[in-house]
């Protein structure tokens, strides 16, 4: 095997992907409308569309799933909640939350675009029926009134705008609602100084004279956008949809278009996380480590619009007279930062970082993220990193690359020898085989030899692509001269021409022998093939590919110039 049909392979296995994901779209149903939902007063008069009914008991403190349910049919009880709107600032979110449900959340260190100012920042939440997504949390029970998340929270303290001032670790939100039955429940959103957990305390104080039962749900609301498409951008291969992370079944997810044909999920937990997960950002409910909760996922229709439902529900709170209980949540929004996502110390959620759906790929791509952010941290520059990071997989695969080589170099020198087979033999392809295994006998010459150096490699490789791709830390970052943005294309086509050059003097190296001159002629044409798929690639991609072609071919020439003749292979 040689560096051309590496890249060979790669293409292969792009197209492959691009069938593959065409073909399930194709076979994917229309989604169907959910049963109509199980729906209760709350305490302000309105119909809580998204609210689970209320079970009448649970074992072992775990729920039972709740029925499917849906969210607000229309925008009324959030018009009459927008006095009680709330916008917080910190350094890195602008937040708006009426107490039941945070309604918007601007990453504030995360533009749109990478050079303008004013297209504004990224927006993870949105109210507007068209790109519905919020965050919500609630309460039902059995045994009294309870708020949903369209409840009559009311923010103490009267404030509208809080503002995390210098000097200060967090800022605390709190909201409060009080019931007729003289249950109260208190709801504290914390925002940390530089990150994107929330922390939500619930404290329920029953200051009634019967026993109160109430359990909690939190969940994340959207109406997907439409997704991006075309095999040159990143976007269109990141995974979008739910995901969740038990310590009993570890990671899982699921796409938007499998939510109603794959079940409503019922899935029991204790701790873990549930999110929607998108490119480069997601959206968690991370229920408290030894908190036993139900995850489900389902659909529901407001006005012909499908919205999905990723809910956490659960634990459930029991309350007597003159007594109060509490539980904590954390709701992370933001970027898939793997570094802030590591300091959260909750088991699984760097699956978030969606690198892969197989975890040894995941775990691949991990590792290498790591020595990513190493090199990182002493050169300061994304682009030299990932230069440097091919430069040392290329160091700990150079025993395995050699093999190929010298294999490679064995084949081109009897080239000659086999072109003279074939002119001997003719058409007889029988007698014409097995001379040339009788000259590969003769000569100990494997002509298999580089293909297990390249199964080898492949995974590190794809892993890598993946990592390229999914990795938020370089979205936007430049890297030198005319590469301003390594997440974006080369505005000047410049490293993909030089990815063809390097290619096409790779493949003068390479020993065709033994090649119909069909193949060979397929083969030549191979480097402007895979350029062109490349022009739009980002340039960070295109960086990895150049870095590494340009290395394996110094490693082939060596490599030929040690084990055999340097002379040109003739096409």
């Amino acid at each position: 095997m040689n560096q051309t049909r590496v890249f060979l392979l790669i293409a292969w296995l792009l197209v492959a992907t691009l069938l593959w994901m065409e073909w399930n779209k194709e076979k994917t149903a229309a989604l169907q409308a959910p049963p109509v939902a199980t729906q209760t007063a709350s305490s302000n008069g309105a119909v809580p569309g998204a609210v689970p009914s209320a079970p009448t008991a649970a074992a072992a403190g775990v729920p039972a799933a709740p029925v499917q349910a849906g969210v607000p049919s229309s925008s009324t009880t959030k018009t009459a909640q927008a006095d009680n709107a709330v916008v917080v600032t910190t350094d890195t979110l602008r937040i708006t939350l009426d107490g039941g449900s945070v309604r918007n959340a601007e990453l504030l260190k995360f533009p749109n675009e990478a050079k303008s100012n004013d297209t504004g920042n990224v927006a993870l939440f949105d109210p507007t029926p068209a790109g519905f997504y919020e965050a919500q949390s609630g309460w039902v029970s059995s045994t009294g009134a309870a708020p949903d998340h369209l409840a009559n929270f009311l923010p103490e303290g009267g404030a509208r705008k809080v503002t995390l001032a210098a000097g200060q670790d967090s800022v605390e939100v709190p909201f409060i609602w009080t019931g007729a039955n003289g249950v109260t429940i208190r709801r504290t959103y914390t925002f940390p100084r530089g990150g994107y957990a929330i922390g939500v305390r619930d404290e329920v104080v029953n200051q009634g004279s019967a026993n109160w039962q109430g359990y909690v749900y939190r969940q994340l609301v959207r109406n997907p956008p439409p997704q991006k498409t075309g095999y040159t951008n990143p976007e269109a291969f990141a995974f979008h949809g739910a995901a969740w992370y038990t310590p009993n079944d570890k990671y899982e997810r699921r796409k938007y278009d499998d939510f109603v044909d794959d079940g409503t999920l019922d899935k029991d937990a204790t701790g873990g996380w549930i999110a929607l997960l998108q490119h480069y950002f997601f959206a968690a409910w991370i229920p408290g480590e030894q908190d036993k909760s139900t995850f489900t996922l389902s659909t529901t229709q407001d006005g012909g619009v499908t919205r999905y439902v990723a809910r956490a529900f659960g634990p459930r709170v029991d309350v007597a007279p003159g007594q109060k209980a509490e539980t904590n949540a954390r709701l992370w929004v933001g970027p898939k930062l793997v570094a802030a996502i590591e300091a959260q110390n909750v088991p699984g959620l760097t699956r978030a970082v969606d690198f892969s759906r197989f975890s040894i790929m995941a775990t691949i791509a991990g590792w290498l993220f790591v020595v990513l952010s190493a090199i990182h941290s002493v050169v300061g520059n994304w682009g030299w990193s990932i230069i440097g990071l091919v430069i040392l997989i290329r160091l700990l695969l150079y025993p395995i690359a050699a093999k190929q080589f010298q294999s490679m170099a064995k084949m081109r020198k009897l080239q000659p020898r086999m072109q003279q087979l074939k002119e001997r033999y003719g058409d007889d392809r029988q007698k014409l085989q097995m001379a040339t295994m009788e000259l590969y006998k003769k000569e100990k010459v494997n002509p298999a030899a580089g293909c297990l150096p390249l199964l080898i490699q492949m995974p590190i490789f794809l892993a890598l692509y993946w990592m390229l791709s999914e990795s938020v830390e370089l979205r936007h970052a430049p890297w030198a001269l005319w590469i301003d943005n390594l997440s974006a294309r080369d505005p000047y086509f410049i490293l993909p021409i030089i990815n063809v050059a390097i290619m096409w003097a790779t493949q003068r190296l390479t020993p065709m022998a033994g090649m119909e001159p069909t193949q060979q002629k397929m083969m030549q044409l191979m480097p402007l093939v895979i350029g062109v798929t490349m022009i739009f690639f980002p340039a960070g991609l295109v960086l990895y590919w150049v870095t590494n072609g340009a290395l394996g071919l110094l490693q082939q020439w060596s490599m030929l110039k040690r084990y055999g003749e340097t002379e040109p292979a003739k096409a």
